[in-house]
């Protein structure tokens, strides 16, 4: 049978990669078991994929109806809505999968890593942290534009910067490919 699986390279297959499915590809399979009474086994192997995913679809669909099938992309959670799922597993002994359907949370280890943060940072590690690159960085210095030529003594305290900026850079690049030398040395024993 045809599985519209999504892939975004051929790659992925080996790699490791999740596949997506769409949208009505998982209302057709939890349909096929709640309405058909087919087997999940059955619709998992017809379609070829794993049997848990379609227990977990068929979870959020009893719960939150078509809707909990949905694709779910960069949700943002507030602080409280984390510390009350956090709260909630606790008091009742919820499973994780169990508030992944009460909550509607696409994945277990979202809340694995609220518990984490929970544990080691308090309240703050729930916060929201920013992705990617700083916008702007801090430079230790500001290099001086003015129209007079440098004295001997900056042109040298300039070149001793630049000088140990080379040596710090060699060195690092030194430590790299000693490490990947020890690596390629472990792989071949």
């Amino acid at each position: 049978m045809n599985c519209p699986k999504k892939l975004d390279t051929i790659w992925g297959i080996f790699m490791g990669r999740k596949f997506k499915y769409s949208y009505d590809f998982k209302v057709r399979c939890v349909e096929d078991v709640l309405e058909s009474n087919r087997s999940v086994n059955s619709v998992a192997q017809e379609n070829n994929f794993e049997k848990t995913s379609l227990r977990r679809w068929i979870s959020f669909y009893k719960k939150h109806g078509k809707e909990g099938l949905l694709p779910r992309k960069n949700q943002k959670y507030s602080i409280d809505f984390k510390q009350h799922v956090l709260q909630t597993i606790e008091s009742k002994s919820l499973s994780l999968r169990d508030a992944c359907v009460e909550f509607n949370i696409p994945n277990m280890c979202v809340i694995i890593q609220w518990q984490k943060n929970c544990k080691g940072q308090g309240i703050l590690g729930l916060k929201e942290k920013p992705k990617g690159r700083p916008k702007s960085m801090n430079f230790k210095r500001a290099k001086k534009k003015t129209s007079k030529p440098l004295t001997r003594e900056e042109e040298l305290l300039l070149e001793i910067e630049s000088l140990r900026c080379e040596n710090a850079l060699l060195k690092k690049f030194n430590a790299l490919v000693q490490a990947e030398e020890i690596k390629n040395i472990k792989r071949k024993s």
